[in-house]
């Protein structure tokens, strides 16, 4: 992108912002269940660039969305609108701080570009979300902390957009560290770095590129479901609060008493993955990568057949990238198309991306992406007059 090319929108130097996406590298599905989750932030990301204006209005553009044009909002007027489209992340998070009583005084004009591939699970909205959050509490001196800023991206996808997400996204990209993963426990929200070189070894991102819409998809009614499964399970004695804390052996011993076999399934995974998360974080601070890796795969199968999130184009993926000599492989983020990820030796990368290519595009009629995800810092300001 050459920024020359929005003088015209931006009249004027603008600052600079980087908010970054999220893989998660174990943890899937469970982050909304009180467990944890291994997520690491990376350097695909978004990019806002801004300028102020004297008046109440917010005027917004998308590199990716030039079609779309300019969408033109009110300080006074910030209501959820379709047409909107992208737009209506960002004037979520306005919404957001004028209900919760921050001061902010005037209008902007605010361009993003975005090197995330829209839709893939990667984040792009969260990313959006906590890069305006870090956007305007840098340009009105708000002081919210880290923490705040997750927190209420969060809230903004939840209530504003509709998605009933849990904190994980927002959270990995309000912490998130080069080099680093981010061990969260979503019951205390508290968090530990744990590090994440993998020396020989990257995380290959292989995008399906198969059209999926979170807040159309199943995602809410997973959530519903695994609420359920709780429900049963609390009415038959158990004492733990989330689903994802439930011992596995305590699911099985009251598999009878789920009156839908799929709330047994749910329950199932939640448990499970909650376990592999720890032998994950464990097997990696061992530097025990193949350990980490079969975990992922582990992960895959689970999402798969108890959580029933995955998808053909998913399953072929992963099939592919493990016959290519990936050490693990699984789907990442909420399902129903997006991304894997694969756990891939640096001299076979080549290789692995041509045939994955050239063997999914032969079965499902186009070409998948493959992209690296390397480590990034968390949303910030980058610089700019």
């Amino acid at each position: 992108m050459n920024l020359k090319d929005y003088k015209w929108f931006l009249k004027g130097t603008p600052k600079e912002f980087f908010s970054p996406g999220r893989v998660n590298l174990i943890g899937e599905h469970i982050d909304y269940l009180g467990g944890e989750v291994f997520p690491i932030a990376i350097d695909l990301g978004t990019f806002a660039y801004i300028t102020k204006r004297d008046d109440k209005e917010i005027h917004m553009l998308s590199t990716a969305f030039e079609d779309i044009g300019v969408v033109t909002s009110s300080l006074n007027d910030l209501s959820f609108k379709k047409e909107d489209n992208w737009a209506n992340f960002i004037k979520g998070v306005f919404q957001y701080l004028w209900q919760q009583g921050y001061n902010i005084p005037h209008g902007l004009n605010i361009l993003l570009h975005s090197t995330l591939p829209i839709g893939a699970g990667l984040s792009s909205s969260a990313s959006i979300e906590v890069l305006m959050m870090t956007v305007l509490n840098h340009l009105f001196d708000l002081q919210l902390t880290q923490k705040q800023m997750a927190l209420f991206s969060k809230d903004v996808e939840n209530n504003y957009i509709g998605v009933n997400s849990g904190i994980m996204d927002q959270y990995a990209i309000a912490f998130g560290q080069k080099d680093y993963a981010v061990h969260l426990n979503t019951s205390t929200l508290t968090h530990e770095l744990v590090p994440f070189i993998l020396k020989d070894y990257v995380v290959m991102i292989v995008n399906t590129n198969k059209k999926r819409a979170l807040s159309e998809s199943k995602y809410n009614e997973r959530r519903t479901e695994c609420d359920e499964a709780l429900k049963t399970l609390h009415q038959a004695g158990v004492k733990e609060q989330d689903l994802a804390r439930v011992p596995l052996d305590t699911i099985e011993q009251y598999k009878d008493q789920f009156n839908d076999i799929n709330h047994y399934k749910r329950a199932r995974h939640a448990s499970s993955e909650q376990s592999r998360v720890l032998e994950a974080v464990d097997a990696l601070k061992q530097n025990d990568l193949s350990g980490f890796s079969t975990l992922l795969t582990a992960t895959h199968m689970s999402l798969k057949n108890d959580f029933e999130v995955s998808c053909d184009e998913l399953d072929l993926l992963v099939d592919l990238s493990l016959k290519e000599g990936a050490l693990g492989a699984r789907m990442t983020g909420a399902g129903f198309g997006g991304c894997i990820i694969a756990i891939v030796h640096q001299n076979i990368i080549e290789s692995f991306k041509s045939n994955i290519i050239d063997r999914y595009a032969n079965i499902i009629g186009y070409e998948p992406s493959c992209y690296i995800a390397n480590t990034s810092d968390h949303a910030k300001y980058v610089g700019g007059n």
